[in-house]
């Protein structure tokens, strides 16, 4: 069975595949016009709410449309804190180069330099992949969310509500992707999968003797005081303020549409288990874009990109993805999905204008409508 796996992200990819569609055309004199009128037109396809923050320069602009709970009618805030899913690994590349630039690993060095014996079996050998691969995803290595059982388990309506306070450990997320044939040989292709980013995760661990979850927090949080971005670990609540989310928890897009607001990220761990909100994540990709995290060399070596897989429009980097957009301009950025919460953060190259934003539904809507209303505006 192919279950339809929406959670823990597709890729930057699915973002990209709806920014290679015709462009919204921007309001002539600028403004936030066509990023509102995208913003509704998703709500009007059905995502319960969303939820926006632009950073441009000095100035921000935050709009939300829709609602935060089905059962209420209460209104989204711009405030919300929600899950990101993916865009979790940015933070986690962000780390990994902070190491490389210390001098503490190498990009090239092979995932079994770390994690001997961790990557093996069913044509898996971790002597030949590198922690660049596991980065940019040319490693190879299996998906474990495209696993049949762990999507009837967690992606599916009766698995979900039995198993959705279960604690999966890295190396159980990571075992289910060695009971599986790797999907090529490391280098030879591109394949997005979130075992890479389990593993990134549990290299960090690794080289610093703490946990990722504790880099994170002490080399990006703090210094960039992200108020409403934490790593909730195996907590099942969101911190407040937030919105509900909702699933349709099916193989199709229609039916019933269930709350599932409440879920034990570790199912997710470091490939996409964080929580922040539109404001801390434009201020984090403006830092990062705007060289305040990494050296120039190790800032390049996160914008050194490869073919995301068939996309025209995409090209994936070391945790980020450079889009390009109907109007020609270049963004970098990531989407995050996860349960119920549907989210990117896009941002020029140099980092100064930045957007943010949150469907707290994960089966319809157009993100790249959003993104295209934005920074192809006159």
């Amino acid at each position: 069975m192919a279950v339809r796996a929406v959670a823990i992200g597709a890729t930057a990819v699915a973002l990209s595949v709806a920014l290679a569609g015709p462009a919204m055309a921007a309001p002539a004199g600028g403004g936030h016009t066509a990023t509102r009128q995208a913003i509704e037109a998703a709500v009007q396809d059905g995502v319960p709410g969303v939820a926006a923050t632009v950073r441009d320069g000095g100035t921000t602009w935050s709009t939300t449309a829709g609602v935060g709970n089905l059962h209420t009618g209460k209104p989204r805030s711009a405030d919300d804190r929600y899950r990101i899913g993916s865009i979790t690994k940015t933070f986690v590349s962000t780390v990994l180069l902070q190491l490389e630039a210390e001098g503490r690993l190498s990009l090239d060095d092979t995932v079994a330099t770390w994690l001997p014996g961790v990557v093996e079996g069913n044509g898996h050998d971790g002597t030949k992949v590198t922690v660049r691969q596991l980065m940019n995803h040319t490693s190879g290595i299996y998906n474990y969310t495209q696993d049949d059982d762990f999507g009837r388990t967690y992606f599916l309506k009766d698995g979900f509500f039995q198993h959705r306070y279960d604690t999966k450990t890295p190396a159980d997320l990571v075992a289910i992707a060695m009971s599986h044939k790797p999907d090529f040989a490391p280098g030879t292709s591109w394949h997005y999968s979130n075992t890479n980013y389990v593993l990134a995760g549990m290299v960090i661990q690794k080289v610093t003797g703490h946990s990722y979850a504790r880099e994170i927090h002490d080399r990006i949080i703090n210094p960039l005081h992200l108020k409403a971005t934490s790593l909730p670990g195996t907590k099942a609540t969101l911190p407040s303020p937030s919105s509900h989310a909702y699933s349709k928890l099916a193989e199709e897009t229609t039916g019933p549409t269930y709350d599932v607001t409440k879920l034990n990220p570790s199912l997710a761990s470091s490939a996409g288990e964080m929580i922040s909100d539109s404001t801390d994540l434009d201020r984090f990709y403006s830092a990062l874009l705007g060289g305040k995290l990494l050296p120039p060399k190790q800032l390049k070596e996160m914008k050194t990109t490869v073919p995301a897989g068939d996309s025209p429009t995409t090209r994936y980097g070391l945790g980020i993805s450079d889009i390009k957009l109907p109007c020609g301009i270049h963004v970098w950025g990531h989407d995050g999905g996860i349960h119920g919460s549907s989210s990117a953060v896009v941002a020029t190259p140099d980092g100064r204008h930045a957007l943010a934003f949150n469907f707290n539904g994960d089966w319809s809507g157009d993100a790249g409508a959003v993104v295209v209303g934005e920074f192809c505006r006159k």
